[in-house]
Order: structure tokens, then sequence, then C-alpha cells
């Protein structure tokens, strides 16, 4: 199985693209998110492939990071989501925003998705969560960046409190007071149980 290519750029489209390596051409379908970093044709470029095989054709799927390869297999993984679905995921989201939203079960960033239905999105995060949130921890960059994460945390905290029906005004309340009682920053899912024990109390 292939899983990276390195050459050079031949041509490229919205949803797919062209590299030759050593005079081979492949073509590598690629969602948005990946179409947006691709060099101009005749640069050199580098792709992270996943390969999917029928018994009617084998297809190359290319990526601009590990992390997007990652997610788009973790949806194909999902029973009923195929790799045309995963793409158009990935087109309409970063790989980032999918691995937060489905870590807090935002099931309203998910269906905003075009092509992604309430069922398809539960499904995500029923079958997917655990890895999420574990790819997720393992993305957590260090020194000035850790600043960026807590306030991302903060806002997915709130958004997540806020899609269970909870006012803004009070998450957001709950929320402050656990980070700011906190002597080290908390995983999500840790600030969520403490701020729904907040609020219910």
């Amino acid at each position: 199985m292939i899983s990276r290519l390195s050459g050079i750029l031949i041509q490229k489209a919205v949803n797919q693209c062209a590299v030759d390596v050593h005079g081979v051409g492949y073509r590598v379908i690629v969602p948005l998110s990946t179409f947006y970093e691709l060099p101009e044709a005749g640069q050199p470029v580098v792709l992270q492939i996943h390969t999917h095989v029928r018994e009617d054709a084998i297809s190359f799927y290319g990526f601009h990071t590990e992390e997007e390869r990652e997610v788009f297999q973790l949806m194909i993984s999902v029973s009923g989501i195929g790799p045309k679905l995963a793409v158009n995921v990935l087109s309409g989201i970063s790989a980032g925003e999918w691995v937060r939203a489905v870590a807090v079960e935002d099931l309203k960033r998910l269906t905003g998705i075009p092509g992604v239905g309430r069922k398809t999105a539960e499904r995500m995060i029923l079958e997917l969560k655990d890895k999420a949130v574990k790819l997720g921890s393992d993305a957590t960059p260090p020194g000035d960046a850790q600043v960026r994460t807590v306030e991302q945390m903060r806002e997915d905290a709130l958004s997540a409190l806020v899609n269970l029906g909870y006012k803004g005004s009070s998450a957001r309340d709950a929320v402050e007071r656990i980070m700011k009682e906190a002597p080290e920053p908390l995983p999500l899912d840790r600030i969520l149980k403490k701020a729904l024990r907040v609020m219910a109390g």
C-alpha cells in the first residue's frame, strides 16, 4: 500500500490533483483543506496517502498532514461513512475542528457540514468520541501554544454546555469558575463534568 507520495505536482483541481513520481503520474483525490495547501503546478509536493482498494478500482486519497489522514481513516471506519463523504467532511471543516466537535459532541457543528445529517453525526460521536479525545490530547502543543489551547478548551466547553441546553451566561460563569479554581489546565471532559455539577447545584 502507498502511504506517501513525494514528487512534482502536474496539475490540480478543486477535488483532485496529479503527482509525477519518477515518471509515473498518480491521480490523487484531495479535500479542500489539502487543495488550499497545494503548490503551483511544476513545484515539489508531498502528500500523505490513504490507498482505498475496491474490487473494481484502487483510489488514492491525499492529505496535507498526517492528522488529516488519521481523521479521514477514523471516519471511514464508521459504518455508512465512505471515502467520498469523509473527503466532503474535511472540505467543510478542518481536522482539528472535527476532532473538537466529536470530542465535545457538537452536533450543531457537525450537521452544519454539507452532506452530514443528524444520524451520521450521532454515529461519528458514538463510535469515535473516545478516539477523538485521545487524538486531541496527543496533538496538544507545548509552550506558548498552551495558552491558545486553554482558550480553545474554554470555548469548546461553553459550546458543549450551550448545545446541551444551558444558558450561555450560566454556562460561561460555570466554566470560568472551574478553570479559575483548577491548579493546572484540565482536559475538556473534566471541565464539563465539574461544570455540570456546579450548574446542577
